[in-house]
């Protein structure tokens, strides 16, 4: 029996594992002495400053002001940063005269103490003392101040004064000596690096499954009930997987049984109505001019049948023969022609063909005739009185040849276009014989298309119009 996760347990345990990983690259990093000492840049950016004022000790030792003030400007030149010593007692004792802003005064002649180090012997323990260092910001001016400790040598025979050594800057970086963000950057790319390694095969997996499942539902949706997604998961996917598995399955048996019922009842409908048509022939013939008008009315009846089954058996026959096509090439201009020909031999309407020369698509020749056929009866029914109709082709990329069969009538509401190609669907909620329209036509134009293993469309034109467009393999 296979043990069956949640996503949010798969997610939850991979979270857990991604930090367990970086702890551990953490461990293995000290475990191999990897140390921060006061030089490295990692270390924090306040002891950058110290590292300097270090320096500045040393070049200044016993040496007067005059001089010190020199050194100072020198180190505030090389680093974009302005460098000022003052004593505990805020007195100055090197850098550019200045008056220091309030704050900075507070953190030095008023600094909070350094608490003592935790489990330190109450023998050892001592008065907490001020720490010298600190960052601050000042309103007036508007400068960043940070310090460190120094002492200020003045002579061989005078004790060091215990200072400050201050750095100014309008930067809160001040020039990488206050934060130095490079190295943050590193840190934090390199655990961003880590978990992206760690987490790309976990949701490459998972978006992986997801799009496999849109796809099937798209094809599915396109009545491609052939296609199927992996159900061996055992989180939510596996599940959602298995339904979309079983209504492919189950909508292949719903749509191949009505298909064939459609085929069979038609096909069994043909024989009587032909008869019917006959006997209404030579009943026509014998009665009188009286009664002839009641044998017309009734004639017309039968041929609207003989019509809707004709179209009926024609749907069932492409639905399920389309898989048994065989493809070719062959030429549009032909077809469009022969389309032309023979509509215009039943209806008045101007219909103009605007086809290249030798433009070939891959399709079959009586699935794309009757495809354009009914594309064209469709436009002459509902919009031969507004103007041309207008069939054309061309190259629509280096993939796929373009046919368009254009009106211009008032279109369909735009919530019916994604309807059009259903079968038994009218845009009219009424069946007369005016329009005489069985809502098969479209649905016949789709399932030989799609048979040729192509593509159809609808939509209004601007200002007003309807086009039908079939994308076929080159």
């Amino acid at each position: 029996m296979r043990l069956r996760f949640t996503l949010f347990s798969k997610i939850m345990l991979w979270f857990s594992l991604n930090l367990l990983l970086l702890g551990a690259c953490f461990w293995i990093a000290f475990a191999l002495e990897f140390r921060f000492d006061r030089n490295s840049p990692f270390f924090l950016p306040i002891n950058r400053l110290d590292t300097v004022s270090r320096s500045v000790m040393n070049e200044t030792q016993n040496k007067p002001k005059a001089e010190r003030d020199a050194v100072l400007k020198a180190y505030s030149e090389k680093y974009g940063v302005e460098f000022f010593i003052f004593d505990d007692n805020a007195k100055q004792l090197g850098g550019r005269e200045i008056t220091l802003p309030e704050e900075v005064l507070k953190r030095i002649t008023n600094p909070p103490p350094m608490p003592n180090p935790p489990n330190r012997p109450p023998e050892m323990m001592r008065p907490p003392m001020a720490s010298p260092m600190f960052f601050v910001k000042s309103q007036n001016p508007p400068l960043y101040w940070s310090a460190a400790p120094i002492f200020v040598f003045e002579s061989e025979n005078t004790p060091p004064i215990r200072a400050r050594f201050i750095g100014a800057s309008n930067s809160i970086f001040g020039n990488g000596l206050f934060f130095n963000p490079v190295p943050w950057v590193i840190i934090i790319g390199t655990v961003l690096l880590i978990s992206t390694a760690f987490w790309f095969p976990f949701v490459r997996r998972l978006t992986r499954s997801i799009g496999q499942m849109t796809d099937a539902a798209a094809q599915i949706a396109d009545e491609k009930f052939d296609a199927r997604v992996d159900e061996k998961k055992t989180d939510e996917l596996g599940s959602l997987g298995k339904s979309i598995n079983h209504l492919a399955t189950r909508l292949e048996g719903f749509v191949g049984g009505q298909k064939r019922f459609l085929g069979d009842i038609s096909h069994e409908l043909n024989s009587p109505l032909a008869r019917m048509q006959f006997a209404l022939s030579i009943l026509e013939d014998r009665v009188d001019e009286k009664n002839r008008l009641y044998v017309e009315d009734v004639k017309e009846e039968v041929e609207l049948m003989t019509k809707l089954v004709g179209e009926l058996l024609d749907y069932s026959r492409n639905g399920i023969k389309a898989a048994e096509v065989n493809l070719q090439k062959i030429e549009i201009l032909p077809i469009a022609e022969n389309v032309v020909r023979r509509e215009s031999l039943q209806e008045s309407a101007e219909i103009k063909v605007e086809v290249e020369e030798n433009l070939q698509a891959t399709a079959h020749p009586e699935m794309l005739t009757r495809a354009i056929a009914n594309i064209v009866r469709n436009a002459v029914r509902y919009a031969g009185n507004a103007g041309e109709i207008r069939i054309s082709a061309t190259n629509g990329n280096e993939e796929n040849v373009k046919i368009v069969v254009s009106d211009k009538g008032a279109g369909v509401p735009e919530e019916s276009l994604e309807k059009l190609f259903d079968p038994f669907y009218r845009v009219e909620t009424h069946r007369a014989r005016q329009t005489g329209g069985t809502g098969l036509g479209l649905a016949i134009v789709k399932t030989c298309v799609e048979a040729c293993r192509g593509k159809v469309f609808a939509e209004n034109l601007t200002p007003n119009g309807f086009a039908v467009t079939i994308l076929l393999k080159k």
